[in-house]
């Protein structure tokens, strides 16, 4: 009889090659006892008997796995624990795992490495002013050979980061080796090295802010009308983080005067209108969510539940836990 915990996909079908290419699923089924045909994206699925849900020990979650409910975990008495290949658990836990005392791991740290990766190069590109002239060559579709722009350059560039989350820390280890300087807001925590601010001193006193802190009733428009005034004329805005961060209409007014310019990977609301503003606005740099976990990325969010799923299994703790007091302050 095998000795390997029961587990359980629930996820969109379709993610699950990309979070787990062949090498990891032998990987996994190594460790687990686990139907790798089966993907549970609702869980009164037909093909869902009630003696699998019965003897689950371990969910494997993604994007698309449905609120893991009372109804849930009444059908799943032998459930105890929870790995989600993807970052945020909000959406995906509710009281009665806290109930059960649910054993709750993310996959969020090896998610914040190509959002931190996206936001370094947004930075970097900023600084050089690739957006703005870019987009002035487009339109004019000319320019003067060795012209110097006096307005670009990276060298000593004043860099904001607000909020000292798992992707800001990692944005600014990634920075390290630019002369670039740096400054932090954080109410919460601090990082060695890097000096703190209120956030009204980093906005008035930073070329580039970019944006790292979780969605919460405390940091809803953050930005807002008078914040943003703060920042000086010429500075970019970068949020990768939640659209919520930002008063948009307000947002919209500094970038209609030409002061400011932003990029922009996220928004409020989510995907925008097509009559929004911000579409049409030539200082602003849209994409669409995409600096979290996309392609190839995926498997490193998988990697990193395998390797949790090998600590659980061996008796150790996990290495990504997630606990209640942890959700107030996530993404």
């Amino acid at each position: 009889m095998s000795t390997r915990p029961k587990a359980l996909f629930a996820m969109h079908e379709e993610h699950l090659a990309l979070l787990f290419p062949a090498p990891l699923l032998r990987r996994l089924d190594t460790i687990a006892d686990i139907d790798v045909t089966l993907v549970a994206e609702r869980f009164d699925d037909p093909r869902l008997s009630l003696d699998s849900l019965a003897e689950t020990e371990i969910l494997i979650t993604g994007w698309g796995c449905p609120p893991l409910d009372e109804e849930l975990l009444a059908a799943a008495p032998r459930l105890r624990a929870v790995l989600h290949a993807a970052g945020s658990v909000k959406s995906l836990v509710s009281p009665a795992c806290w109930e059960r005392d649910l054993l709750i791991s993310s996959a969020a740290d090896a998610n914040a490495v190509p959002v931190a990766e996206y936001t370094v190069g947004a930075i970097l590109l900023a600084g050089k002013g690739i957006f703005t002239l870019g987009e002035r060559y487009r339109r004019e579709r000319t320019f003067t050979l060795a012209q110097i722009q006096a307005s670009v350059g990276n060298n000593g560039r004043r860099v904001g980061i607000v909020g000292a989350s798992r992707i800001g820390r990692k944005v600014i280890d990634l920075l390290a080796p630019y002369d670039l300087e740096l400054c932090l807001y954080d109410p919460y925590t601090s990082v060695d090295g890097i000096p703190q601010a209120s956030l009204e001193e980093l906005l008035s006193r930073s070329d580039i802010v970019s944006l790292h802190a979780p969605a919460t009733s405390e940091t809803r428009h953050m930005l807002d009308r008078e914040r943003l005034k703060l920042m000086p004329d010429g500075a970019v805005l970068i949020n990768t983080a939640r659209g919520s961060l930002v008063d948009t209409d307000a947002l919209v007014a500094e970038l209609k005067s030409g002061r400011l310019s932003a990029i922009l990977d996220v928004t409020e609301p989510e995907p925008l209108p097509p009559h929004s503003q911000l579409f049409d606005l030539p200082n602003v740099f849209l994409t669409p969510h995409l600096a979290g976990s996309h392609g190839n990325e995926l498997s490193r969010m998988g990697a990193a539940v395998v390797d949790e799923l090998e600590r659980l299994a061996a008796g150790l703790p996990l290495a990504h836990r997630v606990t209640y007091d942890d959700l107030e302050r996530a993404a």
